[in-house]
């Protein structure tokens, strides 16, 4: 193929990426002004900020952090559900995979059994030890996978060790909930997932976990495009599959346990986000990856104004209302799938 050609071929496909971007990158701009203006008291407090102290102080202090860190905690779930699919080749993967979330949750349930209290009602500190908790919980569920699997060698392994440990932590929080009854609202909050305790401090957390892991992704993009041709063709290029794995699963263990730790479990969000992604453009995990992170902040900050605007004065809890409408687009989207499959 002549060379200009095979050149235009390839700029094809990014500069659409690169729109996509851009259109992306709008759109959660326009969430993140819409975010702020959406309360209680719909707009009025966002049209008169200028002039009301107090009105100032709702839109800068609680909507605008709350609705960046929804921004934010989608682009990590994003992010790593990209990330996790493109490990282990399958697209049903999400970013709890590896026991993240079952970690998280009985992290946070021994520090709410610990503390003897709900996280929404204590001092600052002890919001901060539970955030804590909940990272570290994450990152040790990762980490015990990690050990049964005996490292990072086989994905199926992996994975299967992965389901265990979400078994098995899952269990063990259950214990503690039954043994400590007082933490179970507490508990369900956390489980049902929520942005709106999410502050200037988180905001600021969350998109420097964002910026390291958006960075180690894209380094480690040319080896997830040569996994997805397959492990055997993968070291034919020399691909050091070991060490990527690795530095892959720290990616994940990362922005998971940041996002999790700071507004709960928040399903389907980094599962749907990579297919509409696909749905939309065929490109290279390099884009694949900074667009689904893209996708699943503008889904999770739509989720969130969604979440506060539908029964106002009342809300929804927001990961609920991404487990619905998630759970519904990848029904439809099976249903399409096996229409195609059965016409052809």
């Amino acid at each position: 193929m002549n060379p200009a050609v095979a050149a235009a071929a390839r700029s094809g496909p990014a500069k659409a990426a690169f729109a996509w971007v851009i259109g992306l990158l709008l759109l959660g701009a326009a969430l993140v002004l819409l975010g702020a203006g959406v309360g209680s008291n719909g707009f009025e407090s966002l049209l008169h900020a200028l002039n009301d102290p107090v009105a100032l102080r709702i839109v800068w202090d609680i909507r605008l952090p709350r609705t960046l860190g929804a921004w934010a905690a989608g682009a990590l779930l994003g992010l790593t559900g990209a990330v996790a699919q493109g490990l282990f080749r399958n697209p049903l993967a999400d970013p709890f995979l590896l026991g993240s979330a079952a970690g998280a949750s009985l992290g946070i349930a021994i520090a709410l059994a610990l503390f003897g209290g709900s996280p929404f009602a204590t001092h600052w500190l002890v919001r901060v030890g539970l955030t804590g908790a909940g990272f570290a919980g994450a990152v040790g569920g990762v980490m015990l996978t990690l050990v049964l699997a005996n490292g990072v060698q086989h994905t199926l392994r992996l994975l299967l060790a992965g389901v265990i440990v979400g078994v098995v932590l899952g269990a063990i929080k259950d214990l503690i909930s039954v043994a400590a009854p007082d933490i179970l609202q507490a508990m369900q909050a956390f489980s049902l997932g929520s942005t709106g305790f999410v502050g200037w401090t988180a905001c600021l957390l969350m998109a420097a976990v964002w910026l390291a892991c958006m960075a180690m992704a894209w380094l480690l993009s040319r080896g997830l495009d040569g996994l997805s041709l397959g492990e055997a063709t993968a070291l034919s290029l020399g691909l050091p599959l070991a060490p990527m794995r690795a530095a892959l699963v720290v990616v994940l263990a990362l922005a998971t346990g940041t996002a999790v730790a700071q507004t709960g479990l928040i399903a389907f969000v980094g599962l749907a986000a990579p297919h509409l992604v696909r749905s939309v453009i065929k490109t290279t995990h390099g884009w694949l990856i900074l667009l689904s992170s893209l996708m699943g902040g503008a889904l999770l900050a739509a989720a969130d104004i969604l979440a506060r605007w539908a029964i106002a004065p009342q809300e929804l809890p927001v990961g609920v209302l991404t487990a619905v409408l998630g759970g519904s687009y990848l029904l439809w989207l099976m249903h399409r799938r096996m229409g195609r499959g059965a016409m052809s």
